[in-house]
Order: C-alpha cells, then structure tokens, then sequence
C-alpha cells in the first residue's frame, strides 16, 4: 500500500497565508503532522505528499516523506493533484485530503475494513451544501458521491483508498476529468462503469475537514490531544 495526502491547495476559504495542512492545533502538531503521524503508526509507510502553494514550507517541515508537485495547484483541483500522485503507481493506494483532521480509530478502523475492496470513509449526517455526500444502493454500495447528491445518507469525509485491482479504471477516470473537478468525479466515473466502492462509517469517531473558519472551531475544540 502507498499513501497520498491532497495538500497542494491554496485553501482560500479559509484564508491562511500558509498552506491549510499546516495549521497548528492546539496541543502544537500540525493537520498534515498529525496523518502523517497516524499513518506511520498504523503500519503506512510510503507516503507522498502532493504539494503546491508555498510548497518549500510544507517540504522543510517533513523531509522524511516523498512528494509530488502540482505546478498547475491555483487552476486544478483535486483530480489532477492526485493523478499527479498516482499516474505512474501500481499498488492500493490509500489517499486523504490534507486538511482532514481524525481520531486514531477513524483510520485503523478504515484500514481494517479496506483490506478486499475499496473504500470510501463516510459521517453519517445530515449535510450542507458544500459536503461532498453519498448514496447506497440496497447492496450497501455508493452509487452517487458529490456535492448534488439529493436524499444523501451523509458526507463522504476525505479519506479513500482504492485497491490495485481497480486502479487502473481509476486513472482513467482521472484524466478525463475536467480541471477544475474533485477527485469525487471520477469515482464517479468508475462507479459508473461497475467499480463497488463501499463506505466505512466513522460516525462514532471524531473526524472533520477543515473547510471553513468554522470547522477549524470545531477541530481546535476537539483534538487537544496527540494520543486521540
């Protein structure tokens, strides 16, 4: 298994002027810290961090992981930062998004449950607009995850991981990505094309993405623990 943290954003929601995944909490350990940390803990190893706005100050702080340069990171999203992370890998990749802060459990519970098909984390809850959210068919798989779904069952909380067998179709579906589309999208794609992507619901366990000035609230109110 490989790893990818999406932290090559400007993050302009939230209006840093330093990348998001940097942000400190309260017990002194950074968002992007923090998973690389955890990942570490449970047993992930190999860890490519996709970089791109004031990427030396990411790069300085960890020199220990590899990474990936999005030099088109202020007109792309996160399709093509991950493509970037990807194009040229054959394993199960997991991936999350850089500004996704989560309990030690939400990851190992996540891991365990990912180990024969891929996976998608999910909050079971009610959701706005700006969430990216799901749907499951009588099956128990995602049929639908963006940010239009209607009648969601709950938000898709930033963590994934794909296995080696579906890679390939996941690539694909990448690239015929437009710019400016989340990686969302071409799950989507692959789903389409009879790709399961089932859910592990983490509800129980404390896990938020840093979006707004709102979430990073919560986020400072929730983890003031490095042992959480």
């Amino acid at each position: 298994m490989k790893a990818v943290i999406l932290a090559a954003g400007i993050g302009s929601r939230l209006s840093r002027p330093f990348p998001k995944s940097l942000s400190v909490l309260p017990y002194g350990e950074t968002i992007l810290g923090r998973q690389i940390r955890l990942m570490r803990e449970l047993g992930v190893k190999e860890i490519i961090v996709v970089v791109g706005f004031k990427m030396t100050l990411i790069m300085e702080q960890f020199p220990e992981v590899f990474y990936k340069y999005n030099p088109d990171y202020y007109i792309t999203n996160t399709s093509k930062s991950l493509l970037k992370a990807v194009e040229e890998l054959d394993d199960d990749i997991l991936w999350l998004n850089g500004d996704v802060v989560f309990d030690k459990p939400v990851l190992k519970k996540f891991l365990n449950e990912a180990k024969d098909e891929s996976r998608i984390a999910v909050d079971r809850k009610s959701c706005g607009e700006e969430e990216i959210k799901y749907v499951l068919n009588d099956k128990g798989y995602i049929t639908e995850i963006s940010k239009q779904v209607v009648n969601a069952e709950g938000e898709a909380v930033g963590i994934n991981l794909v296995k080696q067998k579906d890679l390939a179709a996941y690539k694909e579906a990448l690239r015929r990505c437009e710019d400016q589309d989340y990686f969302e999208k071409g799950l989507e794609f692959i789903i389409e094309e009879g790709v399961n992507l089932k859910p592990v619901d983490v509800s129980e366990h404390a896990c938020v993405e840093v979006d707004f000035e709102e979430d990073w609230q919560f986020a400072e109110k929730t983890f003031l623990r490095a042992d959480q």
